[in-house]
């Protein structure tokens, strides 16, 4: 091949191939997958276990952060001395986790389920969306924790304002992003159903619903991890009638510093439980979401 321009440059040798050689993942996928799963599940429990120790450590060799801050050991125990402690044996805190669990479970179920109601309709009608969208956004916006006294004034000191602000806390998360994952549907899939001339049922079940379940469930997630953010918060403000934001308080008043290290690990727990829980239950509903985006990755 001959070039009639002398400014371009011809390699003689022929075009360039470029050569990669295999990798692991091509050559053993499952090999590959289940290495960087254990290699995930290893760095899931190494982490925590290195802050564990540096816990300890510090506790046993009282660091001077900074050379000022010299850590009270009185407050500070270590974790070897939280398991061993005898004051845990005699708390009865398991019944602060069922109540706070109870609390939970029912302000999101309440929360979750009007939140996927009004965000879909609100996604599917203009009209529906216009008359509400600016009262809920100017809801939103309000500080959920100061509707507890007027929730208090209204239910009273029973179970029901703890259950009232969780639910309406969860409710304008899944709203929010019910509402989105519908409106997010390309409009291209909706021109395709309608050109096979399907009716609006047909619509919401075969192609907005199955399009906005991935989103919709990580709405959810994020929800389930506010939920356990607000009922600590209830619960350390009225630490009345048991619960982990109870055993955080009675561990502050009674000087027992045990039982709010425990309580604050429990709802730690219960969070992460709680999420995974949440999803488990959208792989199990939606196994065409890509793994990347499933609901509860990120």
């Amino acid at each position: 091949m001959t070039s009639t321009d002398p400014n371009t440059h011809v390699d003689k040798r022929g075009p360039r191939v470029l050569r990669r050689e295999p990798g692991v993942a091509e050559i053993k996928p499952r090999a590959h997958v289940r290495n960087r799963k254990a290699a995930e599940r290893a760095l899931a429990v190494g982490v925590p276990a290195v802050l564990l120790l540096i816990w300890q450590l510090a506790h046993h060799y009282e660091w001077n952060l900074l050379g000022y801050w010299k850590i009270d050991q009185r407050f500070y125990a270590s974790p070897y001395e939280i398991v061993t402690s005898e004051k845990l044996r005699e708390a009865d805190f398991w019944r602060d986790v069922w109540t706070s669990t109870r609390r939970m479970l029912i302000g999101f179920a309440l929360g979750a389920g009007a939140g996927v109601f009004i965000g879909l309709t609100m996604g599917m009608s203009r009209l529906i969306r216009a008359a509400l969208d600016p009262l809920l956004t100017a809801l939103y916006t309000v500080p959920k924790l100061a509707l507890l006294p007027l929730f208090l004034t209204i239910f009273g000191f029973d179970e029901r304002p703890r259950v009232m602000l969780i639910a309406v806390t969860v409710f304008f998360f899944v709203w929010i992003s019910t509402m989105a994952a519908i409106m997010a549907v390309p409009e291209g899939y909706r021109e395709a159903a309608m050109s096979f001339g399907v009716s609006r049922w047909q619509m919401f079940r075969h192609v907005l619903l199955p399009g906005s379940l991935p989103q919709i469930f990580v709405g959810l997630r994020i929800a389930a991890g506010v939920a356990v953010l607000i009922l600590i918060g209830v619960e350390l403000v009225i630490p009345s009638q048991g619960g982990i934001g109870s055993l955080i308080e009675r561990g502050r008043t009674l000087l027992i510093p045990e039982l709010t290290y425990v309580g604050i690990a429990l709802a730690a727990l219960l969070g992460l439980l709680f999420t995974l829980v949440v999803r488990w239950i959208g792989r199990l509903l939606i196994p065409w979401a890509p793994e990347d985006n499933a609901p509860g990755q990120g």
